[in-house]
């Protein structure tokens, strides 16, 4: 209720902002032009066929990312050589803004979808992997001696104690990922010109049509909004046992 009782606030206080023209409408359309705006997006199928396209390339891009990142993860968590080779390249590698190497791609893929997924994955991969990693080797000292005792296989230990240990940081980080995901998708989107919600920004900011621009940042809210609420369900439902054992 507290949420709702503010996301009114805000609105109110944007219809006041826009009714008293304390901000030209040239650069803040009102609530009204700006659901005018939505409304006519989705009848004509121009803002349905960017929004659809913008999920669909977060969707790729932030599953290899999983993918990816948590099965590498598990390989350079399992193993305290590949830790000590390969933490430093890894702590060099991180801090490096994707948006910063998306002429890379570029230069790689060029303007194409495998540029916008190659990006999307690239920069959505950094937290499931690293926490994937901290959260393996953090595991208790006991619980690697009873896994040594019982003479569990590699496979058994991952699959029994090492994954389901480092369950809550691997969710934490697969929530960050699809908020990166989702981030590069727009970024990709106006650089390389292809229909989505970062297009829809980019031409409507270059053609002042600002009530299409909010209507497009209201989308990516609520896209972004609905996306953490179903991870943060199913992170719930993943460790009901963790709450259960305490």
């Amino acid at each position: 209720m507290a949420s709702v009782a503010v996301l009114l606030l805000f609105i109110l206080l944007w219809h006041f902002v826009s009714v008293t023209r304390l901000v030209p409408a040239t650069f803040l359309p009102s609530p009204t032009a700006t659901y005018k705006a939505l409304s006519n997006g989705f009848s004509r199928g121009q803002l349905s066929a960017s929004t659809a396209s913008t999920v669909w390339r977060m969707l790729v891009g932030w599953g290899l990312a999983c993918l990816v990142g948590i099965a590498l993860g598990c390989l350079i968590g399992m193993s305290e050589r590949a830790r000590a080779y390969l933490a430093p390249m890894l702590e060099a590698i991180r801090p490096l803004p994707t948006s910063a190497l998306i002429p890379v791609f570029i230069a790689i893929f060029g303007l194409s979808e495998g540029m916008i997924l190659g990006a999307i994955a690239f920069g959505a991969i950094w937290p499931m992997m690293l926490a994937t990693i901290n959260g393996i080797a953090g595991i208790d000292p006991a619980l690697r001696d009873l896994a040594k005792s019982l003479k569990m296989s590699t496979l058994a230990f991952l699959t029994k104690i090492a994954l389901p240990s480092a369950m809550p940081e691997i969710m934490a980080a697969i929530r960050l990922g699809l908020t990166v995901a989702l981030v590069l998708a727009v970024v990709g989107e106006m650089l390389s010109g292809r229909t989505g919600l970062g297009q829809w920004l980019l031409v409507s900011a270059r053609s002042f049509a600002t009530p299409n621009l909010f209507a497009g940042v209201v989308i990516l809210g609520v896209i972004g909004f609905t996306a953490n609420t179903c991870l943060q369900l199913f992170e719930a439902r993943v460790l009901r046992w963790r709450q259960s054992a305490r």
